[in-house]
């Protein structure tokens, strides 16, 4: 009896092309969750990203005035920084007919724009320079979007409480809007992005192809070679654990915080001073977090390198890479073979 076979359609996938395709991309899970601690840390105190929020703010306040009429909003400031945004209209509730936001880290876009970042540089089969120019180009788009979300809030309170004018309520469109976008509406644009960008570039066949040529196309090593800039950059990391825990234990206004909210729960008092003693320690937990995140980043990023295979594809010696057997020693080369002393070893300089 004669056996009969089913040809695989061109581009169907087996279900081991599916696997290694799958542990390929296992990478980018773990990237995201890395990113997301590194990104939380980053920002716990307040205000960690004032640069971007001010200028956001000043956009968003300069179009509302343009587009909806001057004296639509007011810029003022927020805990310092000039971050505050008051809508007016005459429909709006409260004795000054306004709205009161401000721009947090948070709402800066930063963070959408890490999130998208990740994915294109994780993706296998497009050449860096490809994706260095994706990068830009969309987190260009993301800050865009960013300022056209802002810039929506007027509008949609506007219309709202000219059907409940001076009522609290009218102004749950506006809130109902700024949570869809947070919650969701801003992880379906970017997934949307980067599908779109991933299937330009030849989608699933191409990383499929770039898996069999290059299984493994780079791996993270300790550094073996250390010159004054990689020690100057780990010197960098360690003053920024120095600062972060004197920003606990010598600031003096963290310190001031510190002692309040032990007299606060001491007395079980409740108050708006034990509420700003809150606040202040807070920020220095926060500062101090940061501050930490940053230099480990530094640190770790200066310790491990990643190492290509060479065009054979076997991976580099630590000679190949320009270092010696010796503990890791940097040999100079002079421009020729070294000279061998009468022992017959060739000779080094320290």
């Amino acid at each position: 009896m004669a056996a009969t076979t089913t040809a695989r359609p061109d581009g169907d996938m087996s279900w081991r092309e599916v696997g290694e395709l799958g542990l390929r991309y296992g990478r980018i899970p773990l990237a995201l969750v890395i990113v997301e601690a590194f990104y939380w840390f980053l920002t716990l105190p307040s205000d960690t990203l004032a640069p971007i929020q001010v200028t956001e703010a000043w956009i968003w306040n300069e179009l509302t005035n343009i587009i909806y009429g001057e004296g639509s909003a007011v810029i003022s400031h927020h805990n310092g920084w000039l971050t505050r945004i008051d809508l007016v209209h005459v429909d709006f509730p409260g004795p000054y007919d306004s709205v009161g936001l401000y721009v947090s880290d948070e709402c800066a876009g930063v963070h959408e724009m890490i999130f998208l970042s990740t994915l294109v540089m994780m993706t296998d089969g497009v050449p860096q320079r490809d994706k260095l120019k994706a990068v830009g180009v969309m987190c260009a788009i993301v800050y865009v979007l960013n300022i056209l979300r802002l810039v929506v809030f007027y509008p949609i309170a506007v219309e709202s409480c000219a059907a409940a004018p001076n009522l609290q309520a009218c102004l749950t469109p506006m809130w109902r809007w700024h949570e869809a976008v947070y919650t969701w509406g801003f992880l379906v644009v970017l997934v949307g992005m980067w599908l779109v960008w991933f299937i330009r570039y030849g989608g699933p066949a191409r990383t499929l192809a770039a898996t069999k040529e290059d299984p493994s196309p780079w791996r993270f090593e300790r550094r073996r070679r250390w010159e004054l800039p990689h020690k100057a950059m780990l010197g960098v990391a360690l003053v920024l654990f120095v600062l972060a825990f004197s920003n606990i234990f010598t600031n003096q206004e963290a310190i001031d915080a510190r002692d309040t909210l032990a007299f606060c729960e001491f007395a079980s008092q409740l108050s708006s001073e034990c509420g700003d003693a809150q606040l202040r320690w807070d920020d220095a937990i926060g500062y101090a977090w940061s501050l930490s995140a940053l230099g480990l980043a530094l640190g770790i990023g200066t310790f491990v390198v990643v190492v290509r295979p060479l065009e054979d594809g076997t991976w580099p010696t630590p000679e190949q890479q320009g270092i010696s057997k010796n503990e890791g020693e940097h040999i100079e080369s002079t421009g020729g073979d070294a000279p061998e002393s009468s022992d017959g070893a060739s000779s080094e300089e320290e």
